[in-house]
């Protein structure tokens, strides 16, 4: 028996007592009081012209009136008790089968971002380095073909095709993983991430605050923190049409406390309530911020723009 348990049963029991004496108490006083007015004799005396219908009789029928309510309510007790018992074990499945699903996406997220980062160094390592042979063996045409304009003209496309694949890859390469994050560190990568998105967006304005100690979080930490805003700024861009966007990102230690608080707001369109949590992207980040024991929170309203905060707890992370 836990703590709870054993300090919840002698209050049960004194509830019970209390109850007794109180049922206890009621029936004496009743007992007491019909005995000094003798209701039984009066009752017998106003009930005497309807002998007929057998009113004396009246004090047994209420007796086994009150037995049978007793016993119909024992019947009902104890089948909610058993209905109970049910929806206690349905929902500790319920929760056993989210706990595994929470765990299936957990690991999903993580096979995902090793994947990423994998596909990230072979685009660098090696298609990387096959642009670059291609593009100085292009360079090298064009300038030793001075006299063939047609090769020279070949050359030169050869090299803006290399420069346009060179650009579209080093995009995936950003977009499979955070650029500088692992060198750089989060601070930096989250700079640079929002560079390329005043860049992309340039009617729309984009303000960055970081405070606090923000390295040495963890990589785990680092590429949830960078996802999140990543898919913040991805979903301003598709669906919000907002003219200003802030991204603020603290770390907090207070009263024994550590924690990373990120706070994004645009002042877009908004959207409407019922469809705050049903596209992949917001789900994506509540199981991101799930999975290191934080609290996520998505506040909208048409016309009113979107307000992302995620809490993430440190010090069970920095293990």
């Amino acid at each position: 028996m836990t703590n709870g348990e054993s300090s919840v049963a002698p209050a049960r029991r004194q509830d019970v007592l209390r109850d007794a004496l109180i049922v206890g108490t009621i029936t004496i006083a009743c007992s007491a009081v019909s005995a000094y007015f003798e209701l039984s004799e009066w009752l017998f005396v106003r009930t005497r012209p309807w002998e007929a219908l057998q009113l004396d009789e009246l004090p047994v029928t209420l007796v086994v009136l009150t037995l049978g309510l007793v016993w119909f309510s024992h019947r009902r007790h104890q089948s909610t008790r058993v209905e109970l018992a049910a929806r206690e074990q349905a929902e500790t499945r319920l929760a056993e089968a989210l706990a595994a699903n929470r765990e299936l996406a957990q690991r999903h997220l993580l096979a995902q971002e090793a994947e990423h980062k994998h596909l990230a160094r072979e685009l660098h390592d090696e298609l990387g380095q096959y642009l670059n042979a291609i593009k100085l063996d292009a360079v090298a045409i064009r300038d030793q073909a001075h006299a063939d304009r047609e090769a020279v003209a070949a050359a030169a496309g050869i090299i803006a095709s290399v420069d346009h694949v060179h650009g579209a890859v080093s995009d995936m390469i950003r977009r499979l993983r955070p650029v500088g994050l692992d060198e750089l560190g989060l601070p930096a990568a989250i700079e640079s991430c929002v560079d390329a998105w005043r860049q992309r967006a340039p009617g729309t304005r984009f303000t960055l605050e970081l405070t606090g100690e923000l390295e040495g979080l963890g990589e785990t930490v680092d590429l949830t923190v960078y996802r999140l805003i990543q898919e913040a700024l991805t979903n301003c861009q598709r669906h919000a049409a907002a003219r200003r966007v802030e991204i603020a990102l603290e770390r907090r230690a207070a009263q024994g406390a550590d924690e990373l608080v990120l706070r994004v707001a645009d002042d877009g369109r908004g959207m409407e309530p019922q469809a705050k949590r049903t596209g992949f992207g917001v789900s994506g980040m509540q199981e991101r911020v799930a999975m290191l024991g934080g609290r996520f929170q998505l506040a909208s309203e048409p016309g009113a723009g979107v307000t992302l905060e995620a809490r993430l707890p440190l010090r069970r992370n920095a293990a």
